[in-house]
């Protein structure tokens, strides 16, 4: 009896909490550079939450280990709601190969989608390579030669580039960089062969001459190159990956705060200038709810476990 009406004031008061939300400003916090498509997104969300909400919102950037300093810093912080962690599809898998200083089933709360960024598997048009077809026969003529740039071990384009590898049944050389610039520098000097880079990041390149885009690296084409086929459609089964990005709480967070700070995000996100926005960067806005999110992840993590043994995939 007693147990139960504790039961009863902990959630009358999380409701209490959730109605009175936000109640200071709000921190959204970005594991990723200024200027990287997680923290562009959480910009526009910011943006939009502010004028909806009434109180400031800030993006803090808290860089470091794949974005585990800032996920560390949700899982061990405070659970009032006023910070959010921004992440992306980056976090199921920094969360599997990196020592962790908290428990992701029972620390953080995955919350809302916000957004899908394509990918497009680009090279340099001085490679001759005319076709995703073209590429592959040239890399199975000299296995193990020929080299695909990521921008860090463990990141969306790390992953997408390992699926597409196994897809395509190809032996090539990963070369890891810090940062989605560095790996995109190899390829349009031609040092490297390959990259399958955020879509928006290579727009101004494709639009030069400096890069071709072979492929979408994604699950389906892209409004920004609406005439690219995606790899899938050339054949290559499995080989796409989903680059989400999303929203993330301490999991100590109540119930009802939760869903209270999914339902801004999402109404935030289904905004017509968000989506302006992300349109214009060739980002596509990703609501569902919050349990639907919450499954989505858990399957990645199932998925990503599995490829991150093939791939033999460890920490730098």
């Amino acid at each position: 009896m007693k147990r139960t009406m504790v039961t009863v004031l902990m959630l009358a008061a999380g409701t209490v909490v959730a109605q009175s939300f936000p109640s200071r400003p709000l921190k959204l916090i970005s594991g990723t550079t200024p200027g990287s498509a997680t923290d562009t997104v959480a910009r526009a969300v910011a943006e939009r939450l502010q004028l909806n909400l009434g109180q400031p919102v800030i993006v803090e950037n808290r860089l470091g280990a794949g974005g585990l300093i800032a996920t560390t810093s949700i899982a061990k912080g405070d659970a009032d709601g006023h910070t959010i962690l921004v992440h992306a599809a980056a976090y199921t898998v920094s969360t599997l190969i990196s020592p962790l200083q908290f428990d992701p089933a029972k620390d953080i709360t995955p919350v809302a989608a916000m957004a899908v960024m394509p990918t497009t598997i680009v090279t340099s048009p001085a490679k001759g390579y005319k076709t995703l077809h073209e590429l592959v026969a040239a890399a199975k003529v000299k296995p193990g030669t020929f080299n695909v740039t990521t921008a860090g071990v463990g990141s969306a384009t790390h992953m997408n580039a390992e699926r597409f590898r196994f897809s395509a049944g190809i032996d090539v050389v990963h070369i890891h960089f810090k940062g989605t610039p560095e790996a995109l520098t190899e390829v349009l000097t031609g040092r490297a062969d390959y990259f399958v880079a955020p879509t928006f990041g290579v727009m101004p390149h494709l639009k030069e001459g400096r890069l071709v885009a072979l492929a979408m690296g994604s699950q389906r084409r892209s409004k920004l190159l609406p005439d690219v086929p995606t790899s899938a459609e050339f054949g290559y089964a499995n080989s796409d990956y989903h680059f989400w990005i999303g929203a993330l709480i301490s999991g100590k967070t109540s119930a009802a705060l939760a869903e209270r700070i999914h339902m801004e995000i999402t109404k935030a996100v289904q905004s017509p200038d968000v989506q302006e926005r992300f349109a214009k960067l060739g980002v596509e806005p990703l609501t569902m709810s919050m349990a639907e999110f919450q499954a989505m992840i858990a399957k990645e993590f199932e998925d990503n476990t599995k490829l991150i043994k093939a791939a033999g995939i460890k920490a730098n």
